[in-house]
């Protein structure tokens, strides 16, 4: 009976950037005392609970689901903090939805689970607000082709697509940046350093609406794509001067 109840409650909470090869229902871990640090033991526990039974006790990976050892914190913050793991249904490419964790919790199964195997992999990076011109420049020159220039997400191959950024974090930005989540590369500091990521999470949140000074001279249209305010000017302006001519036409009759 115990035994069942075990299996029944675990489930693949983190995964490293390859699909796991199983999935499982989402998790219900102990609660968490009101005002309790995330520890060791915490974060040993909910790994036990959640995790272990498809990547193992050790991280080591198992039939369903890869190994954790080397991931890394950011990688493993990643899939958490952006709901795509734990898995609730058989899915190709995770998609992002509600944590199953806390933010407490989240940090505390990052921080055991980083340590597996002697840790290793990109840690999570500190992000701070920096030059959103410089961020639009490498948006366009790295991220666009596949994230779309109004950061909107797009299709890739194998029936696979790159997701849209709206609801990104900057932090889950710079995460995805040195992780390289799916098919996405994963950039190193030796092709884009702290100073560039940074402004490109920060020209994302631009994006997003989170500027006030990004739009000025007009409204920005959705951002839809190379669809100028001009051209959409003279479509409007158009409508109304047919609009005008039938109704002046109407009137002379």
């Amino acid at each position: 009976m115990y035994r069942a109840r075990r299996v029944a409650a675990a489930t693949a909470v983190v995964g490293v950037l390859a699909l796991p090869a199983g999935f499982a229902p989402t998790p219900t871990p102990a609660p968490t005392p009101s005002g309790a640090p995330a520890t060791a033991d915490r974060g040993r526990l909910l790994f036990e609970q959640s995790c272990a039974s498809c990547h193992g006790p050790a991280g080591q990976g198992t039939q369903r689901g890869p190994s954790l050892v080397g991931v890394g914190p950011a990688s493993l913050d990643f899939q958490l903090s952006t709901g795509r793991m734990p898995l609730t249904r058989e899915q190709r490419q995770p998609e992002r939805g509600k944590p199953a964790f806390s933010r407490a919790d989240i940090r505390a199964i990052v921080d055991y689970a980083s340590t597996l195997g002697g840790g290793g992999g990109p840690a999570i990076p500190s992000v701070h607000p920096t030059n959103v011109q410089l961020g639009q420049s490498l948006f366009l020159d790295n991220c666009a082709a596949c994230h779309s220039a109004a950061g909107s997400g797009g299709a890739l191959t194998g029936g696979q697509f790159a997701p849209s950024l709206a609801k990104a974090t900057p932090t889950q930005v710079a995460e995805a940046i040195r992780v390289g989540p799916g098919l996405m590369p994963a950039f190193p500091d030796t092709v884009l350093d702290a100073r560039e990521v940074n402004a490109i999470a920060e020209y994302v949140r631009a994006l997003q609406g989170r500027h006030t000074d990004t739009d000025r001279g007009g409204l920005p249209l959705g951002r839809i794509g190379p669809v100028t305010e001009g051209l959409v000017g003279w479509a409007v302006g158009l409508l109304l001067l047919v609009l005008v001519v039938r109704w002046l036409g109407s009137r002379a009759r």
